[in-house]
């Protein structure tokens, strides 16, 4: 029998579960429909997307909306205010013409119209386009990048070689299906951290326990396994489960990346995105320069400097705690204090790799204003690159691992609901 209480919270009535036979029953609050729990966990989960998330969770999808995940791709039809620079073809092939080594003249690449762009790829740094072509996806060739305003040339040769859905799709959108050649929404939604949301969503707020159940809370997962949800993307390389791809498919948070994606090495014969010492030269690799680092070692994740998503109006726009080195130094006070002349001390113990050197040039932890190197701490001193030890744009900074003159603390633990 199944039995609702009057009154309640507000004067709605309140849910309660009872056992008919063997079966869990779930009410809905306004006590209209059960659910039979263990029939909807025979089902198969599904991607809902986070416009679904939002009607539980407003205030958690309000603080998504402001970081960079949610505007990883964005809808061009929906907002052409998405595409953040004019598409003027004359400056496009303008700026294309002063590159060098091109593979196809300068006159001779795509350039896409604004009414054939369906999905803008990024803005942060850089802009890319996808474009439709045989009712496929692909990455246009061309891209515009936000500081200083130049257009660049991108994959001009091969663009239209490979879809966009294979080669990037789980990077950018949540809910990609290789074999529909579809995806659930643009962007990095909030499915794509805490896993497929069909069964959490058919749940009514009352069977709080069953809930918590259906839906994955990186928080609540063992540190290893959680952070390689950030190397899902974070990352470059290859499929395991799927020949030709170059994204972790199959791959669900919670579960072991590794089984489903081998990141690039040196080792294994990429000279063009990791150096000798397998540190990163290509972007959106931070996975692989963390999983080598002292912080790895030592259990500080990717979470415990940066949030996903949190209440209210963040520190920060860069996700971080904190801003700028203040971040660093939350940890890392010691070593700030640290005086020049005894750090360069410490540095010549390396045999007069880098040689004299002006005190006035040294700048702790310069390199938190510059990218994402926590691994490594930079000398605000340039030597030519046969001193450095194969690390640094254009081989020009030098890097030392901070593991060189002092050890990390412990991680900083964060958590949400």
């Amino acid at each position: 029998m199944l039995h609702l209480t009057g009154g309640g919270i507000n004067g709605y009535r309140v849910a309660r579960f009872l056992v008919a036979g063997p079966k869990l029953l779930a009410i809905s609050a306004c006590g209209e429909t059960p659910i039979d729990v263990k029939a909807l966990k025979s089902q198969p989960k599904q991607y809902v997307g986070s416009d679904t998330c939002k009607m539980c969770h407003l205030e958690h999808y309000d603080s998504w909306k402001m970081t960079l995940h949610s505007r990883m791709m964005q809808d061009a039809k929906k907002n052409q205010d998405a595409i953040i620079v004019p598409m003027d073809e004359k400056k496009i092939r303008d700026d294309l013409a002063k590159l060098k080594n091109l593979e196809v003249p300068a006159d001779k690449i795509f350039i896409p119209k604004v009414d054939e762009i369906l999905y803008t790829i990024g803005s942060q740094w850089k802009q890319r386009y996808l474009v439709k072509k045989d009712d496929k996806l692909y990455i246009a060739p061309v891209q515009y990048f936000a500081k200083n305003n130049p257009w660049s040339n991108y994959n001009e040769a091969q663009w239209d070689k490979k879809t966009w859905i294979l080669g990037c799709g789980g990077f950018h959108a949540t809910g990609v299906d290789l074999e529909k050649n579809t995806f659930v929404e643009p962007g990095v939604g909030c499915e794509a951290c805490h896993g497929k949301g069909s069964w959490h969503t058919a749940l009514p707020k009352t069977a709080v326990f069953e809930k918590r159940e259906t839906i994955v809370n990186p928080a609540k997962l063992t540190m290893g396994v959680a952070v390689q949800i950030c190397g899902s993307c974070h990352n470059r390389g290859k499929a395991t489960q799927h020949k030709g791809a170059s994204w972790a498919v199959g791959y669900e948070p919670g579960k072991a990346l590794e089984a489903y994606f081998k990141s690039v090495s040196f080792a294994a014969g990429n000279v063009k995105d990791v150096y000798a010492n397998e540190f990163s030269k290509g972007h959106h690799q931070q996975y692989i320069d963390w999983a080598q680092s002292k912080h790895a070692d030592e259990g500080v994740t990717c979470t415990s400097y940066h949030y996903v998503h949190q209440i209210g109006v963040p520190a920060t726009r860069s996700q971080t705690h904190a801003a700028g080195s203040k971040q660093c130094l939350a940890c890392h006070q010691a070593a700030s204090n640290l005086r020049p002349l005894d750090l360069l001390g410490k540095i010549r113990l390396l045999g007069g790799l880098l040689g004299p050197a002006s005190l006035g040039d040294y700048r702790p932890h310069a390199h938190e204003s510059r990218g994402h190197e926590p691994h490594y701490a930079r000398l605000g001193v340039e030597y030519p690159a046969s001193a450095s030890p194969g690390r640094g744009p254009a081989g020009h900074a030098v890097y030392l691992h901070p593991s060189f003159y002092h050890r990390p603390s412990a991680p900083r633990h964060v958590s949400h609901e």
